[in-house]
């Protein structure tokens, strides 16, 4: 195990940052308040040995592809520092000068992530991996649930979601991604293909 992470008065800033930001947001087709996710991500992170800087982009890894219309880069940096906004950057998959409004579409946005990732570093894929994990085990648990019910709340159906998250898998395995982390992601993701494939 690493050193032990100090969480400081700017993880508490980022906390209510992220709280504000979030406020109304549920998880899609639930009443679960966004900000669950955003702490299930962050503690992940920290589990898994992730800095202050780590936890701090996870509470704010959806911010600039959910509400760049109220949050932007430079004040993420300005008040987290540039390593937080280039954390943040690694987990959006809007384009860089979107500010809200329609985003691209669905497979359009899913398959330019997809290409972000081999470029991207292994050590900054941490939040990612994390972030994907909670998502693919809300969505293995949900279709347990809800069977075929479960897909109209996507903005794509069954085959689109089953290809990005084995897509994602691979895509985290290119770019050098050796965790525990990635391996749990590639076991929900199995499960969720034997249950829904």
């Amino acid at each position: 195990m690493n050193q032990r992470t100090v969480l400081g008065d700017r993880f508490l800033d980022a906390l209510g940052f992220a709280h504000r930001v979030h406020r109304d947001d549920t998880r899609k087709g639930t009443p679960i308040p966004y900000v669950a996710h955003l702490l299930s991500v962050c503690g992940t992170v920290l589990v898994d040995g992730g800095d202050e800087d780590e936890a701090i982009a996870a509470l704010l890894h959806d911010t600039l592809e959910d509400h760049a219309d109220t949050v932007s880069r430079e004040e993420i940096a300005d008040r987290f520092g540039a390593r937080v906004l280039a954390l943040v950057e690694v987990c959006t998959d809007t384009p860089a000068d979107y500010r809200g409004g329609p985003k691209p579409p669905w497979r359009q946005r899913k398959t330019a992530y997809l290409e972000h990732l081999r470029g991207a570093s292994a050590a900054d894929l941490r939040i990612s991996v994390a972030d994907k994990l909670d998502n693919a085990r809300a969505v293995l648990a949900d279709f347990r649930e809800l069977g075929e019910a479960l897909w109209p709340r996507f903005n794509a159906g069954r085959e689109d979601q089953l290809w990005y998250f084995r897509s994602l898998v691979e895509g985290f395995r290119h770019a050098g991604v050796r965790s525990r982390l990635i391996d749990e992601l590639d076991r929900v993701v199995g499960e969720l293909e034997r249950l829904a494939g």
